[in-house]
């Protein structure tokens, strides 16, 4: 069955699950699952981008509490992300892709905060497509953050849904349409709290590293298949 070009999300996240799992079902350290997690960031959000046109990606990578994780693990991932962030083959991989850091990066080592803003400045003209990457990031940490900073600002007192988006990480772009979470987790950990308000939200049981090209086109196709009414009711046809 092929998806429908017409009907895609205009704005899809990843809260990418499953890595650790993954790797220790083939008797593997968990920082393996990481590895082949990160690579398939590169599958998934080439196929979103160029092969479905989908213009926004939000990658779920690294989340406040994950800092309780070892501090093995966390040098894994750290070194992982600083090579991943390199500007150079962060432009050649994806082209035409602006990259959005969502989460306070600067907590992390230098090495990963120079690279991560090298890229932001190397990407911020493109306006093609969008990659939200969610490092050290807290949905409920962008809504105080945002409060804050309107208060900082020194705004008009009626503060309505518009001001707030305006000071999201994601201020320019439009809220999430579609939201998978990989490994069966039934949950939104913390991911995009203002901006999920009315995204369908999709659960596949199968872990991120293994979540392919026919996983995603199962996913879009799940989409399609939702009747989002954003609140209204859709009118039944009554028979002559």
């Amino acid at each position: 069955m092929t998806t429908d070009l017409q009907k895609l999300p205009q704005h899809i996240g990843f809260i990418i699950d499953g890595n650790g799992r993954w790797a220790k079902e083939r008797g593997w350290p968990r920082n393996k699952g990481h590895q082949y997690g990160i690579k398939n960031l590169d599958v998934v959000i080439k196929e979103c981008f160029y092969h479905y046109g989908i213009p926004i990606v939000s990658i779920y990578a690294f989340s406040t509490e994950n800092w309780n994780r070892p501090k093995t693990e966390l040098d894994f991932l750290f070194k992982y992300f600083t090579n991943y962030l390199k500007a150079n083959d962060f432009v050649k991989k994806y082209p035409h892709v602006r990259l959005n850091i969502m989460g306070d990066y600067t907590k992390f080592p230098p090495a990963l905060v120079k690279n991560a803003e090298r890229v932001s400045e190397a990407t911020k003209n493109e306006t093609q497509f969008i990659l939200n990457l969610g490092i050290n990031y807290s949905g409920q940490d962008e809504l105080v953050r945002a409060v804050n900073n309107i208060i900082t600002d020194k705004l008009e007192p009626n503060v309505d849904r518009a001001t707030i988006e305006k000071y999201l990480y994601t201020h320019d772009q439009p809220l999430l349409d579609f939201v998978v979470r990989t490994s069966g987790e039934q949950r939104l950990s913390n991911f995009m709290l203002w901006q999920v308000s009315y995204a369908e939200l999709y659960f596949p049981k199968v872990h991120w590293p293994a979540f392919g090209k026919e996983d995603l086109h199962v996913a879009l196709l799940e989409y399609q298949s939702r009747d989002r009414r954003f609140g209204a009711i859709t009118e039944e046809k009554t028979e002559k």
